[in-house]
């Protein structure tokens, strides 16, 4: 492995590379175009970033790769996984949310060498010629490949795929196999040979590592039954998976009425919404996390420790990415389905065991966090040392009250132990930072 790569991985705490990137690493070094089919968590998006980041003229203005994701929150996580490889890379990151002609100009501004973007945004800057596509582009890399299918970004990818015909490299990612995948790579493709590189088999190593628990609810409104099984579980991070985002509002307020620090998280709610639940559950200010299966898929959440099933999941396959949010990398998981007084156990699920909740009495617990809201971010040239710098002096904190720390373009979160919260908020109220006056806030939902 050379020294680059050992020093990206210590940097991002991985001890080293699986059989799978290696793999990935090879094929691409090689030059081939490669369909990558394995589970969540098995760390697809390292496997195909580290190996691009390494073929990047970094001396040319042109552009040499676009990574193409689903959704914003993917795109996002996507192109901060590749900041953190620290790398001379000028990356951009396109999606909606706001105008074309500010990410134009950031384009113009910067002369990106890699783009990640959603399939919509990349269409609309391609059509008004924003983006200099014309020459040759070393990687375009699909990933969630399936899942862009599913969204109905069909016939976006057509377009895309229609402009976008001098390719060096084509990789496609998933964590399904299927048949609409193929046709749609053999009608729309122009590779003559894709790799196939297939570690599915892993599911079953996953499913080794993951405990299953049936629950049974005498009713089939399972509110009361939730609630008992959250007390169960007790403080660790948790998904409850639904399957409207109507259930995930009703599920959500019923829990905050109870007492529990939840968070709701589906396609309906503003992006900024959406981006604040991932980050208060990110920094364990939550430790519950009401979820449609938008957050099955991709979403990098560490440290999950449980996934709770509240309705079934339609298909064998839905259940296979649900729990993939959990037991990632190497760790362990628990996943616990709640059955309904109407309800049938998935027959695809083999070995359980049955967990009566019945009679535990509801008594949610308390995160140990808090988050704060400051109103400077990275375009401030703001820091996390400079945050951390400043909470200690100017909030009387010590190191061990500082939580996970996330900073955004124009704002940031700081993880800050709930008892101390008021006190520093108190302490820090009318300083700057870093010289600059802003807003500090107690983050609430």
């Amino acid at each position: 492995m050379e020294e680059r790569t050992k020093h990206i991985l210590q940097k991002l705490g991985i001890e080293k590379l699986n059989e799978m990137q290696m793999m990935m690493g090879r094929y691409v070094q090689e030059g081939l175009s490669v369909m990558l089919l394995s589970p969540t968590g098995s760390g697809k998006t390292l496997a195909y970033l580290l190996p691009i980041s390494e073929n990047i003229d970094t001396t040319s203005d042109k552009l040499q790769a676009i990574v193409i994701l689903p959704t914003r929150e993917l795109a996002q996580q996507c192109h901060e996984v590749f900041s953190k490889l620290k790398t001379l890379c000028r990356t951009c990151c396109l999606h909606g949310g706001r105008p074309t002609m500010v990410e134009h100009a950031r384009i113009n501004e910067i002369k990106p060498h890699v783009i990640f973007s959603t399939p919509g945004r990349l269409k609309d800057h391609i059509l008004k010629g924003n983006i200099e596509y014309k020459h040759l582009i070393k990687f375009l890399i699909l990933d969630e490949f399936d899942k862009c299918l599913e969204l109905g970004f069909q016939d976006e990818m057509c377009d895309i795929l229609g402009k976008i015909n001098l390719v060096g490299q084509t990789i496609l990612v998933s964590a399904t196999e299927s048949d609409t995948i193929k046709g749609f790579v053999g009608n729309h493709l122009i590779q003559e040979n894709i790799k196939e590189l297939n570690f599915l088999y892993l599911n079953d190593e996953l499913s080794s590592r993951v405990s299953v628990a049936f629950v049974k609810s005498e009713r089939k409104d399972k509110l009361d039954t939730l609630l008992k099984l959250l007390t169960y579980i007790g403080a660790c991070q948790t998904i409850v998976f639904v399957a409207h985002r109507e259930s995930a509002i009703r599920v959500g307020d019923c829990l905050k009425k109870n007492g529990f620090h939840a968070e709701i998280y589906h396609g309906g709610l503003d992006q900024d919404l959406r981006e604040r639940a991932l980050f208060k559950f990110r920094n364990q200010t939550s430790n519950i996390l009401i979820a449609t299966d938008l957050a099955a898929r991709g979403l990098d959440i560490p440290e999950v420790g449980a996934i709770v099933h509240y309705h079934l999941p339609l298909k064998e396959e839905d259940y296979v990415h649900r729990n993939g949010r959990t037991a990632r990398w190497d760790s362990e998981g628990k996943t616990f389905l709640i059955i309904g007084a109407e309800e049938s156990q998935p027959k695809y699920i083999n070995s359980f065991e049955y967990i009566d909740v019945e009679n535990i009495m509801v008594k949610p617990s308390v995160s140990m966090w808090s988050t704060i809201y400051i109103g400077k971010g990275k375009k401030d040239k703001l820091s996390k040392m400079d945050i951390v710098g400043f909470l200690c002096k100017k909030g009387n904190l010590d190191l061990k009250d500082i939580g996970r720390i996330d900073i955004a373009p124009y704002y940031s979160y700081v993880a800050v132990r709930r008892n101390k919260m008021l006190d520093a908020l108190k302490n820090i109220k009318g300083q700057k930072i870093k010289g600059m006056k802003t807003i500090f806030e107690q983050l609430r939902t």
